[in-house]
């Protein structure tokens, strides 16, 4: 399958993403806490959940195939 150059960025990106996320939540995990409800830890966890949703849209982009949906052929056409 051939990638179109967009989505070898979007595929770059899905992957920055991921490791964004690795990064947040270590953090979060190195994070001392100053109480119960701590707000830094909080968006902390946002993030690595942001990035998760980045990575997994971005990789399916990145992945698609769009042979038909670039060059206006019906090659999927079954009727």
């Amino acid at each position: 399958m051939k990638r179109h150059f967009s989505q070898t960025i979007s595929l770059a990106i899905a992957a920055l993403c991921y490791l964004a996320a690795v990064g947040c939540a270590v953090a979060a995990f190195l994070h001392e806490m100053s109480g119960p409800n701590d707000p830094i830890r909080a968006s902390l966890m946002a993030a690595v959940v942001f990035f998760i949703g980045c990575g997994i849209v971005l990789q399916v982009i990145g992945t698609a195939r769009l042979k038909g949906i670039l060059s206006g052929s019906n090659d999927n056409f079954d009727g």
